[in-house]
């Protein structure tokens, strides 16, 4: 077979993997198809990577050992790695392995590009195009590398939630990207003929880029706090899948073209959702020093009264004879492990007639989705997970609301002007009939302010773990 025939069957290999992405992407706009559109896009990318494989193996001059080794390497440890890490990680530590996930995605688009532009640096290879797509895919590669470490640090509690405030921040941030905008019209006019650089220079001017690019990313996510990181993932996703694509356009690569621009413009959709479910905008966000992360000690004026703690036999009969109950989940049922309790408390109170809902706010969890991925692992069924705005109107119709560990996407004090939260979209917990809330302490949530919630007079304090308090409501409503 032809080495033309052979490039035909992998480009067309490529688009098919390319398809299989798209496709992916749109069945996981649904949780009941979501698992299968997971599975089509593996599938996909396992084409088109075993595809790129035939071909390096069938091109001029073949592999050699070197190549081989690097190859067989790369697919251990990575596959090994990503074998090991899908099958140990906790739901809890997801938001983390995504931002790693993300610092990887970017630093390999970031050294493709570099590792090209080495190669064809003062050739007769080198033009505007190439140094164009480069540096931008070294940029948004970098910004990404570094900004993600940080971000899965402060999410693993090795950096502090709190936003840390570095001397002269923005200052240092704004500098970083002059540095790197300079390099990047340095670097163009240069391959335009414009500039007269050698080699070296070009050399020296890429790495300066590279040095800014990290150093933007570690100032840009250091002074943002906890209680933003479901957005700040987001964002640096969709980085991940821009850089993907500058990185494709380097190698003329299609498939990773198309799959690194719909990572970006599905990241960059999913920010400004998450941004628009704050209340604040994507740039307010990044300017960060909001949410001092979970337990710090904060107060607003607002409405006070005073805590009502109740028992399990007290919930208990309160979810055994209600008509209607709406459960709330938060961070607080993940750090728990106790999604499996709470699915089979509802299944307890449905086997009593007992309409059961699930109430979804957008940002609950430390990333988007967390909350639906946690239920749909316990196998709780899709059509009882209903999204904020459908929910909402249903809080005053329902009997009893059980709050399980969230906190700020709860609090009334964002109906307020004056609070850290003030605007921000809420469930409408407080206007159900009654109230529970699973809670371990008193502590505060990442906005670092009292819920007043708790002190509402319809509200009862179950304080305990999640999945204690959980396991002893369901024996609780057994004995009913």
């Amino acid at each position: 077979m032809s080495q033309e025939w052979i490039y035909t069957i992998v480009f067309l290999a490529w688009l098919a993997g390319a398809a299989a992405f798209v496709i992916g992407l749109h069945q996981m706009n649904s949780p009941a198809t979501a698992r299968d559109g997971n599975r089509l896009s593996a599938g996909g990318m396992t084409l088109a990577v075993a595809t790129t494989l035939l071909y390096l193996i069938t091109r001029e001059g073949g592999l050699n050992l070197t190549a081989w080794a690097i190859i067989v390497v790369g697919f251990a440890i990575g596959g090994g790695l990503g074998l090991y890490l899908a099958r140990t990680v906790k739901m809890t530590a997801m938001p983390q392995l995504v931002s790693l996930f993300n610092a990887v995605g970017g630093g390999a688009a970031a050294l493709v590009a570099i590792d090209d532009y080495l190669k064809v640096v003062g050739t007769a290879e080198e033009n505007v195009t190439t140094a164009i797509f480069v540096v931008l895919g070294v940029v948004i590669g970098c910004v990404t590398f570094s900004g993600s470490l940080i971000a899965s640090g402060k999410l693993q509690g090795l950096v502090s939630g709190k936003p840390i405030i570095v001397p002269g921040g923005r200052i240092l941030t704004s500098l970083f990207a002059l540095v790197a905008l300079g390099g990047f019209v340095v670097l163009v006019l240069a391959a335009g003929g414009a500039l007269t650089f050698d080699t070296t220079a070009r050399t020296v001017v890429l790495f300066a880029i590279i040095a800014a690019g990290l150093l933007f990313g570690i100032t840009m996510v250091l002074p943002i706090g906890g209680a933003d990181m479901p957005v700040v993932i987001s964002l640096l996703n969709s980085f991940t899948g821009t850089a993907a694509a500058m990185a494709g356009f380097v190698i003329s690569n299609p498939v990773l073209i198309i799959s690194g621009a719909l990572v970006g413009a599905s990241g960059g959709i999913l920010t400004k959702l998450m941004a628009d479910a704050m209340n604040r905008s994507i740039m307010n966000i990044i300017a960060g020093g909001f949410g001092g992360g979970e337990g710090v000690v904060g107060a607003v004026a607002g409405p006070g009264g005073t805590v009502r703690e109740i028992s399990p036999d007290d919930a208990a009969i309160q979810l055994a004879y209600a008509s209607s109950v709406i459960i709330v989940p938060g961070y607080g049922l993940a750090v728990a492990q106790a999604q499996h309790a709470l699915r089979e408390l509802a299944e307890q109170l449905e086997s009593r007639g007992v309409d059961v809902k699930y109430a979804i706010h957008p940002v609950a969890g430390r990333m988007p989705g967390h909350m639906n991925v946690l239920l749909a692992e316990a196998n709780v069924p899709y059509p009882q997970l209903k999204e904020m705005e459908e929910i909402n109107p249903e809080f005053e119709r329902c009997d009893v609301a059980l709050v399980v560990g969230a906190n700020d996407v709860t609090n009334p004090a964002a109906r307020r002007p004056g609070t850290p939260i003030s605007g921000m979209p809420i469930l409408d917990v407080d206007k159900a009939k009654s109230i529970i809330v699973i809670k371990r302490s008193m502590g505060r949530g990442y906005a670092g302010i009292d819920n007043e919630l708790y002190t509402n007079p319809k509200t009862g304090m179950l304080f305990a773990d999640a999945k204690e308090g959980l396991a002893a409501l369901l024996a609780a409503v057994k004995q009913v």
